[in-house]
């Protein structure tokens, strides 16, 4: 048979007829992993787009295995994805929890993300480059190969190792059928490029999601959640001047989104030590309290 499309709102999967699902047994740890993952994924601020996908591709997968235990048709199964996006929207930890729920229902073996990017991959001689390639494939087997700034392989020019990464890539999607996942990550536009200026490569990476940088509200909701799992609250006049360094980087937010606020917290941590130390007696209050003074960028 040819190639059967299968369409979701916001994405199309392709899957060739070859890739069936296999049947597979639900243990115990599986079920707590499944749990695990999707309160992740149902908790995490704003990427209510992110979220849905991450859903039906997750559905989708699990109702082909449950088909095919009934007996009827299944529907071939392929995951290999596109993410875009600026940094800190949510792209690598949005495949961690995609490889734990993709484990818990038998879709991959291991469920575990192997980060890479260009200088993993692309070597320095005739040979190298596509020794490295496999040897991340070998690492990701079972799990997912996730690429960041995926765009970056084509940049170099004809002679460069970068195109010679690509092609390998493709050659163990095809030698790793169900094997693996792999994820091509970068900003919108980069990645745009990137599948363009490579024919064929688009029709291999079925699925597409966008990852849009976080509102405001949405960065303060992350932050406060930041300091909450650390044990920490931010004042009221803190929560201020983190809006105001938010409102004011807004439009350079390809540079930071939730990763700029992790910084803003991890240095605001720091500050408050410093600061707290200078005390005479310390109380439970001052060990949990971040103030304005300790919100600085730079």
């Amino acid at each position: 048979m040819g190639i059967w499309p299968v369409f979701f709102e916001g994405y199309k999967i392709e899957k060739k007829s070859e890739d069936k699902p296999k049947e597979v047994t639900t243990t115990v740890d599986d079920k707590k992993l499944q749990e695990e993952a999707l309160k992740e994924l149902n908790s995490l601020i704003g990427l209510n787009k992110v979220k849905e996908i991450i859903q039906e591709i997750y559905a989708f997968s699990q109702l082909q295995i449950k088909r095919k235990k009934e007996g009827l048709a299944t529907e071939p199964i392929v995951l290999h994805m596109i993410f875009k996006g600026n940094p800190g929207t949510g792209k690598t930890t949005v495949a961690r929890i995609l490889g734990k729920l993709l484990k818990s229902i038998g879709v991959l073996e291991k469920g575990h993300v192997v980060e890479v990017e260009r200088a993993d991959l692309v070597g320095e001689y005739i040979g190298h480059t596509a020794h490295r390639v496999r040897e991340n494939v070998k690492k990701a087997l079972g799990g997912i190969l996730f690429v960041d700034e995926a765009y970056s392989l084509a940049r170099g020019g004809e002679k460069d190792f970068g195109k010679e990464a690509i092609d390998t890539l493709v050659k163990e999607m095809e030698d790793n059928r169900n094997k693996f996942i792999l994820i091509l990550a970068g900003y919108k536009h980069e990645m745009e490029y990137f599948l363009n200026t490579n024919p064929g490569l688009r029709s291999r990476f079925p699925i597409q999601i966008d990852f849009p940088d976080y509102t405001i509200d949405e960065l303060l909701q992350i932050a406060e959640l930041m300091v909450k799992n650390r044990q920490y609250k931010l004042t009221e006049s803190a929560k201020r001047r983190l809006m105001k360094i938010l409102i004011r980087d807004d439009n350079s937010r390809e540079m930071g989104n939730a990763r700029l606020v992790r910084n803003i917290i991890e240095r605001a941590i720091r500050k408050q030590a410093v600061r707290v130390l200078n005390k005479i007696n310390i109380t439970k209050e001052d060990l949990i309290t971040i103030d304005s003074i300790d919100i600085r960028e730079d």
